[in-house]
């Protein structure tokens, strides 16, 4: 599997699991211009959040959440302002925060799924 496929297959099994959560997707693969994309944005009660989704696999040197660097985080942040910007007229929640989901798959392709809750919060 290439990595565009692997990377669209683990935002899917994360997608599914935030469902089963109770979280209730609004957005996918949300692009900006400027700051890059949004993998998924969701309602999670009464918090927006927007989600970064990194697969990888077991074989790989790092862990998902090692890959995310400041540079990344300051565009989520950017593209999440410029999401609630562009869609102002839309009742959207007030709270607000950024999760991120690691997909790991074994050598099986058996997924291990890893969520953090407001990975920018100081």
């Amino acid at each position: 599997m290439d990595k565009t496929t692997l990377g669209q297959y683990g935002e899917e099994i994360a997608e599914k699991y935030l469902k089963k959560k109770g979280f209730k997707i609004i957005a996918r693969n949300y692009k900006t211009q400027r700051w890059g994309e949004i993998d998924r944005i969701a309602i999670d009660n009464d918090t927006l959040v927007f989600v970064e989704v990194r697969t990888k696999t077991s074989s790989d040197f790092m862990a998902p959440q090692e890959t995310i660097t400041s540079h990344k985080l300051q565009s989520l942040k950017r593209a999440a302002n410029y999401y609630c910007l562009e869609n102002d007229e839309q009742k959207l929640p007030e709270a607000q925060r950024i999760d991120f989901i690691g997909v790991t798959f074994d050598n099986k392709n058996n997924p291990t799924i890893e969520h953090f809750e407001n990975i920018t919060r100081n």
